[in-house]
């Protein structure tokens, strides 16, 4: 077995046992003549890998702050009621429960993946008639959701791209009359930038590929879609799985790579069947597979790679150590994967979103991309919104709309935090409602979250922070202690003994955080705590203790003894 396929290997047996047992980590560590720890230390990375026995229906609650103020505590406590199981717990011969972070249904919260069905909008009395059918033996797969994230907002037709009436194989049509060269200069020519939040050139990676000496070349799609609180790649793939596919296929050409990989997240497993399904329709139509379109020696096809459950892995190096049947941690940046990338061959990674852009530009031409958006953001971008608002979904806005004109589509009610591009990004308050999605002002990797005035801050802080905790890949010592430290310090907070000192201590953490870790995890993980800080000043001197400023509170008696008190009253 090559090592490249072990992730597929481990779901085999995660899928046919419902975990993963010893006696297949002996067998793998043997075909792949490694030890057995290294096998283990693979499994353990990923979420959704099991070393012990679980029940027959695995159920993932997502713990995202939407689902928190959407009713999650609620919808936990149903679970544990109907199933008679505990969250975290194994050796359950039915159900086994477990928490898990954003699952891509923000717009449709509280949500839940069973077996990797998912099942939306979840109340007490909606869980426990989940629960009631699959003990009677139904059929998970007819109860189960089917969500699609509503298309909740388009430009008028003439500044429409992505949403517009989709033809397979119509942007391919131009490979039979264009070289590879004059294709970039297309895609050059439009600005492409990446979608997944980096916004590098999308010409000058292709170009870097394109002239490496490399022996093999691989194009890898990004489908790992992890940033709480995003939802816009589902809703491409779900809706438009051709577009990406076309994307995939111009990038070989124009870099000679001759295999694809689309590397999706375990989360969308659902979408898995229908990708399938339209990857065979393009191998009918000549549109894979060898001399496309008639075009001699340009041969491509495309697979598929499921992940496991690591928010890191949406990092492009750590996504290729994951591909390579390693723990998807990120690479130290010596090389560029154009360089050196997937298998140590040139290798392109792009988001979903950047290949069904790139798809529409060679379809409709530059021209027409280039003259939608701001002087120096061209086109429209895709948009998850959700939180307090009357109409959550996916939105696609020309770059340049106003958040005030965001929150009168999405009909938010008393908007008063709002977080851009996810926990990693940047947080503002009602006074920079009139700032514009845009580079020159707000970039936006996708995501949008709105929270009321009625919410609590340090509640949607606490919840991002245990995230990055959780998600971290603990590779970098600033980051895995960080972001304990500063989830401790929010813990003073809630219970009032935090001190301006503490705040400051905050703050500096952030700094070294974003100045020593590998990847973005680290780097951003604080960046809205900080800005936080600044921003809803007056709601955190509220909340930090009345003594003075240099004062230490380490120890409440209140609070610890508490647990003792109640113990005491209820046995007497």
């Amino acid at each position: 077995m090559e090592r490249k396929r072990l992730l597929t290997r481990l779901w085999q047996f995660q899928n046919d046992f419902g975990y993963i047992p010893q006696v297949a980590i002996k067998e793998l560590a043997e075909e792949l003549r490694v030890s057995k720890i290294e096998i283990e230390g693979v499994i353990s990375f990923y979420h959704f890998f099991h070393l012990k026995p679980t029940g027959k229906y695995i159920v993932y609650l997502n713990n995202s702050i939407i689902s928190e103020f959407k009713g999650y505590s609620e919808v936990k406590a149903s679970f544990e009621k109907e199933t008679n199981c505990t969250f975290g717990e194994y050796q359950k011969p039915l159900f086994s429960l477990f928490e898990t972070s954003c699952i891509g249904l923000s717009d449709q919260e509280p949500a839940a993946l069973i077996n990797f069905y998912p099942f939306t909008n979840l109340t007490p009395l909606k869980v426990k008639k989940i629960i009631e059918q699959l003990k009677n033996g139904e059929n998970i797969v007819k109860i189960a959701d089917n969500p699609s994230s509503k298309i909740q907002f388009k430009p008028e037709e003439d500044k429409t791209i992505f949403f517009r009436n989709y033809k397979l194989g119509e942007s391919l049509k131009s490979l039979k009359n264009n070289t590879p060269d004059q294709l970039l200069k297309i895609i050059s020519k439009s600005k492409l930038e990446g979608r997944g939040g980096a916004f590098f050139p999308t010409s000058t990676k292709w170009k870097y590929c394109k002239e490496s000496s490399s022996l093999k070349k691989y194009i890898i799609c990004n489908a790992d879609e992890g940033e709480p609180g995003t939802f816009k790649d589902k809703a491409l793939l779900n809706n438009l799985p051709g577009l990406v596919i076309e994307g995939m296929i111009i990038a070989g050409y124009i870099t000679g790579a001759t295999e694809g990989i689309i590397y999706i997240r375990a989360e969308y497993m659902y979408l898995i069947n229908m990708i399938e399904n339209t990857i065979s329709k393009f191998y009918e139509k000549g549109l894979l597979g060898n001399d496309i379109y008639g075009i001699q020696d340009f041969n491509f096809s495309i697979e598929i790679q499921i992940g496991a459950g690591a928010y890191v892995c949406g990092a492009e190096t750590a996504l290729i150590e994951s591909l390579e049947g390693k723990r998807g941690e990120p690479r130290i940046r010596k090389h560029f994967p154009t360089e050196y990338g997937y298998l140590g061959f040139s290798t392109v990674v792009n988001n979903v979103e950047t290949f069904a852009l790139a798809a529409r530009i060679i379809e409709l031409g530059p021209e027409f991309i280039l003259n939608i958006g701001t002087k120096e953001s061209k086109g429209t971008k895709l948009l998850s919104i959700s939180g307090d608002v009357a109409k959550p979904g996916i939105y696609e806005i020309e770059w340049g709309i106003t958040i005030k004109k965001i929150i009168e589509l999405s009909q938010a009610t008393s908007p008063n935090y709002i977080q851009i591009s996810g926990p990693s990004g940047e947080c503002i308050n009602n006074t920079e409602f009139n700032r514009k999605i845009c580079k020159e002002d707000l970039s936006c990797g996708g995501s949008i979250m709105i929270f009321n005035r009625y919410r609590s801050i340090v509640q949607i802080l606490e919840n991002f922070i245990t995230f990055f905790m959780v998600e971290s890949c603990g590779i970098c010592t600033p980051c895995r202690a960080g972001n304990q430290i500063i989830l401790d310090k929010i813990k003073k907070l809630k219970r009032g003994i935090c001190t301006t000192k503490d705040l400051t201590d905050i703050k500096n953490w952030g700094k070294i955080m974003q100045q020593t870790s590998r990847c973005g995890l680290g780097t951003f993980s604080t960046n809205s705590f900080r800005m936080a800080l600044d921003k809803f000043e007056s709601y955190f001197n509220l909340k930090i203790s009345k003594c003075d400023a240099d004062c230490e509170i380490e120890f409440d008696m209140e609070s610890a003894v508490f647990d003792y008190d109640q113990l005491i009253k209820t046995t007497q």
